[in-house]
């Protein structure tokens, strides 16, 4: 690159963005790429500290940071997500649609391995709504190898994806209530609304909420009603603690279901239960649900309503990570 003293610059076209930073106010673009100055620009260019430019001579087999960007940007982008920019040199990529967020965590570190290369990303298997940023990619110089550059291609073209969004379906959900203080009438039900909102905010819907008293043949009959009306998925509130008289495991165990793990490593949700009936999962929630905002129930959740089947490992691996209790 050739260096040029700003008040000898008028008429040339600058090789790349300039950022301006005002703290407190504002930080971002002051001049865009390609931007042919003039004499109104050199006091704005000496005021973020620019006393010279530079004219830019790509040599052969080097790549532009802009093009970079695009060429790994179309190469990460999977299913229902798009990219905007560059700005900066940097490309964003956002969500088309809500859904749940997929990241091959394993090709990320790969390509940042690779010299020069910024890739960053939210966490796999978070939900995310229509146009949420959702990563960044860029390359750390100015301009840098084209091979580098090519080496990121061939690592995605290698892999089904590297960022993608799964859409939610809209379930038929059924919801069976237990606990005898709230069946007899001594206390307000709390669990319904709470769960009903979380269930309506992914776009599914509670068909029916049913209660049952603390006996597990009776909360057996509840579940076994909504496998007879055909539901996506049940969810069982109440009834999951170690007190004797709590008995949602069991009913949830003699409706012949496959137990995939009782007891979550996760803190609030530790005392939550997932399984299987057939392809239906039955899930049962403990108390925490009705007032910590973010439990283990809201892990599972959003992977179930796109589809995913909860395994014994997804359970296990929660522990890392799943402290949230002041």
């Amino acid at each position: 690159m050739k260096e040029i003293k700003v008040e000898n610059a008028v008429g040339m076209a600058l090789a790349h963005d300039l950022t301006q930073i005002i703290p407190g106010e504002f930080k971002g673009r002051l001049f865009k790429k390609g931007h042919v100055i003039s004499e109104e620009d050199i006091p704005k260019l000496l005021d973020i500290g620019k006393g010279h430019i530079y004219i830019l001579d790509i040599p052969e087999d080097y790549i532009h940071e802009d093009e970079a960007a695009q060429r790994m940007a179309e190469a990460i982008a999977g299913e229902n997500v798009y990219a905007i920019g560059p700005s900066e040199g940097k490309i964003t990529i956002k969500s088309q649609i809500p859904g749940l967020l997929k990241i091959n965590e394993k090709v990320i570190h790969q390509i940042n391995s690779l010299t020069g290369i910024a890739l960053s990303t939210l966490v796999t298997n978070r939900p995310v709504k229509k146009n949420d940023a959702v990563s960044g990619v860029r390359q750390i110089p100015l301009i840098l190898e084209e091979s580098i550059i090519r080496q990121v291609e061939s690592i995605c073209q290698e892999h089904s994806y590297i960022v993608k969004v799964i859409p939610f379906r809209s379930l038929k959900v059924g919801m069976v209530t237990t606990g005898s203080e709230v069946y007899g009438g001594r206390i307000q039900d709390k669990f319904g609304p709470v769960v009903k909102k979380k269930i309506e905010d992914f776009g599914s819907k509670i068909v029916e909420q049913c209660f049952a008293p603390d006996q597990s043949e009776i909360i057996e009959s509840k579940i076994k009603y909504f496998l007879d009306q055909d539901v996506d998925l049940i969810i069982v509130t109440g009834g999951m603690s170690v007190d004797p008289d709590d008995r949602t495991p069991l009913a949830i165990k003699n409706t012949g279901a496959e137990i995939i793990r009782y007891g979550i490593p996760m803190l609030p949700g530790s005392m939550m239960l997932v399984s299987y009936y057939n392809e239906i999962p039955i899930l049962g929630l403990p108390g925490c649900v009705m007032h910590d905002p973010y439990t283990s129930f809201d892990v599972f959740l959003p992977r179930i309503l796109a589809g995913e089947k909860i395994i014994e490992k997804d359970i296990i691996t929660l522990g890392y990570g799943g402290f949230h209790t002041c």
